[in-house]
């Protein structure tokens, strides 16, 4: 938690493509991309088109990042590349494995947008935006004063429609010139320029503080713009996309009657020119099908000539020396599209259709007779295509009747009275800049290109297509459909895959985009969603290039989150356009607040270097868009302060439209309005048409909530609650997670009108907690006496007799609105004020600052103050006092760094059992479950799932606001620990008095904090006692140690047997209750939490499997000593107990545990500072015979290499015993044979062998368990015969011993054995020659299938590997793939041929090898299943009660 500067960490997974997934960061950020679990150890590459810096970016170019290790380790844990962020835009990555690629993804960087003559920095939470209809500004020279209406009502960025040249529509978005400023703007003997404009709206961001943005329309262009005359190839039409022409032909069909309509000419058939009713329209439906459809015959576009067709067939057919085809069945005879799109212009592949259609011989008849089934076949194919013609056509008709019911019958229409040519039918889908002509010679046109090119398809937009989806383009039949909502004073632009594609065009467009990136700070992408995406990536390159901080704006519609994403990631989208209008209630105006934008209240401290998360769409919010219906007519004119209100106190962009503030009682159409905005006039009074100030609409409470918005953003105002007080009124609150204030407002929403609705006098109390140290504004919407609304002629005016009464910066007690405030308290801290409102009436908003009460503020201060020491981020906000609990006055790090790694097993983890030895027990949650720890781990593991989601509706987070359960338990059960343990859990209760005297919605955050504080600081202080190579390790390794202090700890009872009191350095306690001094070794537990505790705590083959890396690694070297002489006081039958059971209830039942417990001593030999001195040292033998009662520690000692040789001897002498207590009552399980335990030496080979059918006496020991499934007592791999990991390990012992014989360190030169009668003595040197001589020999599956070696060569599958075991009772149980050999290739290399090793290890990589650790057995084997439930019963003998325990599962071992 130390970094400054803010890092994120983007983990790569094999195979993730992240192209829909949002990821946010701000310039200054470092992006660190690190390899996820799926790639580790992999070659991975990756590249980005983020630039170098200082170089230009450029889409298409991409660079490798390198690689940065900071430990330098060999693992990939640390391993890193990064980018440090300095620029804005949207980044493309993509990473390769070898040469393929495996993923990618986009990242948006954030621009810095800078206002002001100091250009200081606007953040985007604090924008406030107003959107301006150009063409209603009126002359250049009188924009000044019509802005500073935006101005003074507290807007800081103005967004401007389009400034261009206009089509004839007049609409704002159809643009005739896109080069050319609107000449509307100048005067008749001024004409104003771009640089006119950008000298304004550079004034406006020094002077104002004010950035201006406008539109780029880069989908249309207006129908008579002149360039596009010279360059019709920028358009969609006939010539360059045929695919219109039926689509073409049905419009003009439907213009024709569209005209007749007009003309009278169908009133006889029911359809006047004024359509009134349902009739009509459904004369007008009876009328396309019977006149329209039946004389366009648009399904001939899509036919075959049948005649011209089998002419052709026929002649091919009589040709002379015609090869016969033979018939693909894949192949099938369809209609080929005519690619101009003429009339029976279709035709069939002729090879195909030989293939098909063969006579059986030449002859005339035979000839006809094929030529028959040739015609037959392509009528029905045309006559497909005809049925698919009408089903299209009745789509065009529900289409076009649908739109003429909007346009004419609908109350929410536009109501445009009768068909005329200027109000037609239905728009016109497709120019026709001719003179009007029949129908049939209309057509001739469209295959004549010097005609053809001016035949133009509209924009338009389609309701719910898929944006990803160019509507125009072939494969699309929209335009055939009618499914096209068109604007009919707009070309769709065609602009093909790349610039080549139409040259002209993409440059004019550029040049446009160039202009726009001159003069404004930032752009809104108009019909975004519409907007192909390569364009507007081209465009947006171009434009940043000169705006590198681009401000860009846009709308979607896709319907869908993970579409806008693919829009937003692609073009760098600043802030997406989100409606307020989209809520059909208060309720959902309120959540669309708490979705766009802002954490949680209470939300969690998130580190400086944390995984970068997903995000949504930063969000501009607005209230009202230009598209966006009158709210006034839609709601009430008293819904506008509220609604406002409520959208402003979003965590995110907010925004509005002119008109909204005046309360203009009618949309303001970005097409037919012509009237010029508003002047500011700070006197001039209501019923002045073309002037306001404060007393006009709500632009008082406006500038206050624009003010306020402003400063919740710059002030770090960053948490976000919503309540729904009632159905009508919204409590909206803003909290500050540094200074812990909050600013709520709370608005009586008027989505109906107060005047015809009814709305209730009783509004509910509100409870806020803290304390209220002003009302920083109230404001109630009234009415005025003045004359009521009339619309003027010349001026956008607003409703005169409605305004805002407001007051600012008051004391609760001078309310209007808030009739009493009483103080009450939740809990026994939590101070709450209850507020009775009085004239909180429909249209009314007040807003509080809200403090915490002094005694929680010098609580939370207190709390920061001490949490510094773990984190600078809690300085701001922090408070220092004399008279805190004294313990907090050492630093916490001093406190902890007196505890032993044992005592830290005490603190971090314990599960269940072990604490319930203790007489504890792990915290239970309630409705959820208990936590897998009772020490810190078990908290951290949650809160790190829940702390980078802020999920503060975990149950977990419900419990430590609902009391101090949790937070007691944490200090109190360290506390009844002695010690250090004690001293760290009463630092704990100390800082949690504080903790608990604060709020208790703040509880998880600060209880967050100090624990991530106190284990960060466990963790370093348990990583500093341990070895070099953990301090120095990587993260990984670092981590993998923290499973020394997990696994190795000390219980209420010893879990080893006594060591010899002669031994030094023994750890001891106090026993509580005999006050006597006991031995308290440390114990490796052998599984948590299922072997953990009592006599099932301790294993010997688990122990000294896992001994090596858990403790010797680690530098544990002590405790290691203790374990290995503790298991070696029970050496009996010359085995290491299996079970230890505190030696005790030891059984002996594993041929691997001695040799593993071997393998641990030659490697603490190695490794320990005079390793050596073991041998010596002394050993109480628990069982001195096979037969002897256990004894005391003390009794017997003998040095450790006496204890060693005991084992060799035994070995070589052979092992034969039964089990003491064989039966269910030891294992209910086993069968009675599998209670027989034998272990020898073979005398040919020097492999120890050992076991039977009905025993597992190697780590691969899952005996069966079903009696449903007929397995009980079955083992799944008795691996009897000679093991390979045991042959490996007794190599390498029987090697060691050898060596050290020789140096005369170990006294014994041989083992000494009776065989028929007659002592025989083998030496270490003769045993270790027998293994390496016949290792390879026996093991090695040869690639040569005629090896006199193998025995078996039948059940031979794989060749090139070591067999798993030598000499099985099943003997293809030999040859099954395991990962065993890798072992004893560790252990005992000098077995291993180097070429046959290399090869066998690339065949386990191939076939074992996991992401995280290795199979158990090939999935090649016919006994694979590598799926493991072992709650499963059923009649499946392999896998009932987890029986494929071993036979495919994926093992992760950290041994060597």
């Amino acid at each position: 938690m130390g970094h400054s500067i803010q890092i994120r960490i983007l983990l790569l997974n094999e195979m993730e493509k992240l192209e829909k997934t949002l990821f946010r960061l701000e310039q200054g950020f470092e992006l660190q991309f690190r390899l996820g679990p799926t790639l580790q150890g992999k070659a991975v590459t990756v590249y980005t088109n983020y630039p170098f810096p200082g170089e230009a970016f450029n889409r298409e170019k991409f660079r490798s990042l390198e690689w940065e290790n900071p430990t330098e380790r060999e693992d990939d844990s640390d391993k890193y590349c990064k980018l440090n962020l300095q620029q804005a835009g949207s980044f493309q990555y993509y990473f390769l494995q070898g040469n393929e690629k495996s993923g990618g993804g986009y990242i948006v960087v954030d621009p810095i947008l800078r206002v002001g003559a100091d250009n200081h920095v606007l953040p985007l939470d604090c924008v406030t935006l107003q959107t301006f209809l150009a063409k209603c500004m009126g002359p250049f020279d009188e924009w000044e004063s019509r802005l500073r209406v935006a101005k003074e009502s507290g807007y800081n960025v103005i967004h401007f429609t389009p400034l261009q040249t206009l089509g004839l529509s007049r609409s704002c978005y159809s643009l005739a010139d896109q080069l050319e400023l609107n000449p509307d703007f100048s005067r008749p003997n001024k004409k104003y320029t771009w640089t006119d404009v950008g000298q304004l709206v550079e004034k406006l961001k020094k002077e104002w503080n004010i950035l201006c943005i406008t539109d780029v329309v880069y989908n249309h262009t207006a129908t008579k713009s002149q360039w596009l005359q010279e360059h019709p190839e920028s358009a969609y039409n006939l010539v360059n996309s045929p695919h219109l022409k039926p689509a073409w032909v049905l419009d003009r069909a439907l213009w024709h009657l569209s005209c007749d309509v007009a003309d009278g000419k169908y009133k006889e058939r029911g359809v006047a020119a004024l359509i009134e009713n349902d009739h009509q329209m459904n004369c007008i439906r009876k009328i396309i099908w019977e006149d329209i459809f039946p004389k366009i015959h648009l399904w001939e576009f899509f036919q075959v000539d049948v005649d011209k067709a089998v002419e052709q067939f026929r002649g091919l057919l009589t040709q002379e020396n015609r090869k016969t085809t033979k018939p693909d069945p894949k192949q099938h005879l369809k209609i080929i599209q005519d690619p101009e799109y003429r009339r029976l212009g279709c035709t069939v592949d002729m090879n195909v259709a030989l293939a098909t259609f063969i006579p059986h011989d030449n002859g005339p008849a035979a000839i006809n007779e094929c030529c028959s089934w040739f015609q037959k076949r392509i009528e029905e194919l045309n006559s497909e295509k005809h049925q698919l013609m009408n089903y299209h056509q009745e789509q065009a008709v529900n289409c076009l009747l649908g739109n003429v019911f909007y346009e004419r019958l609908a109350g929410h229409g536009p109501k445009l009275g009768p068909v005329t040519r200027k109000h037609p039918l239905v728009t016109r889908y497709f120019t026709f800049p001719f003179e009007e002509m029949p129908l049939s010679t209309e057509e001739s046109m469209i295959h004549v290109p010097n005609k053809a090119c001016f035949l133009m398809a509209h924009n338009g937009w389609v309701m719910g297509d898929d944006p990803l989806r160019n509507f125009a383009e072939p494969g699309s039949d929209v335009y055939l459909r009618r499914e096209l909502i068109c604007w009919g004073d707009s070309v769709k632009l065609r602009y093909g895959k790349k610039p080549e594609d139409c040259p002209y065009l993409w440059a004019h467009m550029k040049k446009y985009t160039e202009i726009t990136a001159t003069y404004f700070q930032g752009v809104r992408l108009d019909n975004c969603h519409s907007t192909p995406l390569h364009v507007a990536e081209y465009m947006l390159d171009a434009a940043r290039k000169l705006q590198p901080n681009l401000y860009v704006v846009a709308e979607l519609f896709t319907g869908s989150e993970d579409l806008d994403n693919i829009f937003v990631t692609r073009l760098g989208i600043s802030s997406l356009i989100r409606e307020a209008m989209s809520a059909y209630d208060s309720h959902e105006e309120g959540r669309l607040v708490y979705r766009y934008g802002g954490e949680p209240v209470g939300s969690f401290v998130q580190p400086c270097l944390r995984p970068l998360m997903p995000a949504i769409a930063h969000a501009l919010f607005m209230d009202v868009t230009h598209d966006n219906e009158c709210p006034i007519v839609h709601r009430s004119a008293y819904d506008a302060l509220p609604s406002s209100t409520i959208v402003s106190m979003a965590c995110c962009a907010s925004g509005s439209t002119k008109g909204y503030d005046e309360l203009v009682p009618h949309q303001i159409s970005v097409v037919s309005e012509e009237r010029f905005y508003t002047k500011w006039n700070p006197t001039a009074s209501p019923s002045n048409f073309g002037e306001v100030n404060f007393q006009s609409g709500i632009i008082a409470a406006r500038c206050a909530i624009n003010k306020l918005h402003q400063e919740l953003g710059a002030k770090g105002f960053i948490q976000v609650y919503v309540d729904q007080v009632d159905e009508d009124i919204v409590a909206v609150t803003r909290h500050s997670p540094s200074i812990h204030q909050s600013v709520v407002s709370v608005s009586r929403t008027a989505f109906r009108n107060p005047k015809t609705s009814f709305y209730s006098k009783e509004v509910p109390q509100m409870c806020i907690p803290g304390k209220i140290e002003e009302v920083v504004l109230e404001a109630r919407t009234v009415e005025r006496n003045t004359e009521p609304y009339r619309k003027d002629a010349n001026s956008i005016n607003g409703m005169p007799n409605i305004t805002v009464e407001i007051r600012e910066h008051i004391q609760l007690n001078e309310s209007k609105i808030v009739k009493q405030a009483g103080i009450t308290t939740k809990g026994p801290n939590e101070y709450i004020q209850e507020i009775e409102f009085e004239n909180l009436s429909p249209g009314s908003v007040i807003i509080f600052r809200v403090s915490l009460d002094p005694h929680a503020q010098a609580a939370v201060g207190i709390l920061r103050n001490h949490l510094t020491q773990f984190s600078p981020h809690f300085k701001s906000g922090s408070l220092a006092v004399d008279n805190t609990d004294p313990i907090l006055k050492i630093p916490f790090a001093s406190i902890a760094s007196k505890l032993t790694l044992a005592e830290l097993n005490q603190v971090l983890y314990r599960c269940e059992s072990e604490e319930q030895e203790d007489g504890g027990g792990c915290y239970n949650i309630p409705n959820w479950s208990s936590l897998k720890y009772a020490g810190l781990q078990g908290l951290m593991s949650i809160l790190a799932e829940i702390r980078p989601k802020n999920d503060l509706g975990h149950p977990f987070c419900d419990n430590l606001r609902s009391g101090d359960w949790m937070i007691d338990y944490v200090s109190n059960r360290l506390i009844s620990r002695s010690g250090t343990i004690a001293e760290v859990g009463k630092w704990l209760q100390a800082m949690f008095f504080y903790l608990k005297q604060i709020p208790r919605y703040l509880i998880p955050c600060y209880f967050d904090a100090i624990l991530i504080g106190a284990y960060t600081t466990l963790l370093d202080i348990a990583w500093k006692q341990m070895s070099s190579f953990v301090q120095n390790g990587s993260t990984f390794v670092k981590h993998l140690s923290l499973g020394s202090v997990q696994m190795c700890g000390v219980g209420k009872s010893p879990s080893l047997p006594l060591l010899s009191p002669s031994l030094m350095d023994v750890p001891c306690r106090l026993n509580e209750i005999t006050r006597e001094k006991e031995q308290c070794c440390v114990s490796l537990a052998a599984g948590l939490p299922h072997f953990s505790s009592g006599i099932f705590r301790c294993w010997g083959r688990d122990t000294f499997i896992a001994l090596r890396g858990l403790l010797l690694i680690t530098g544990r070297y002590l405790e290691a000593r203790n374990i290995i002489l503790a298991f070696a006081g029970t050496l009996r039958h010359g085995l290491i107990p299996n079970l230890l059971g505190e030696g005790t209830y030891a059984r002996y039942n594993c041929r691997d545990a001695v040799w593993w417990w071997l393998q641990c001593i030659q490697d603490y030999c190695k490794m320990v500072p005079n390793g050596l001195d073991i041998l010596r040292c002394p050993v109480s033998r628990m069982y001195p015979t096979d037969d002897s009662a256990p004894l005391s520690a003390g009794t017997l000692d003998q040095p450790l290499f006496e204890v060693i040789q005991e084992a060799m001897q035994r070995h070589m002498q052979g092992i034969q015993f039964r089990e003491r207590n064989a039966g269910p009552q030891i294992d209910r399980n086993m069968k009675d044979e599998g209670f027989n335990i034998t272990a020898g030496v073979d005398e040919e080979t020097g492999f120890v062998y050992g076991g039977n059918r009905l025993n597992c006496g190697t780590w691969m020991d899952k005996m069966g368990e079903s009696d449903r499934a007929r397995n009980k007592g079955i083992p799944a791999t008795p691996r009897d015969g000679s093991a390979v990991e045991i042959v490996g390990l007794s190599k390498s012992a029987v090697r060691w011993l050898l060596e050290l014989s020789q140096k005369n360190i170990f006294p014994y030169h041989e083992v000494t054995v009776k065989r028929h009668g007659k002592v025989v003595r083998v030496s270490y040197d003769e045993w270790n020659r027998k293994i390496q001589d016949n290792f390879e020999k026996l093991f090695y599956v040869s690639e040569d299938p005629s090896d006199v070696n193998e025995k078996h060569s039948n059940l031979v599958h794989k060749r090139g590997i070591y067999k798993d075991s030598y000499g099985a009772s099943s003997p293809w149980c030999d040859y099954q793939l395991r990962p065993n050999f890798t072992i004893a290739m560790v252990v005992a290399p000098e077995l291993f041929t180097t070429e046959k090793a290399w090869k066998a290890l690339e065949i386990a990589g191939e076939k074992l090898l996991g992401p995280l650790g290795m199979k158990t057995l090939d999935p090649d084997d016919m006994v694979y299943c590598g799926t493991y439930d072992n709650a499963l019963d059923n009649d499946n003998y392999s896998l009932a009660k987890g029986f494929n325990y071993h036979q495919g599962p994926l093992f992760f071992s950290l041994h060597f």
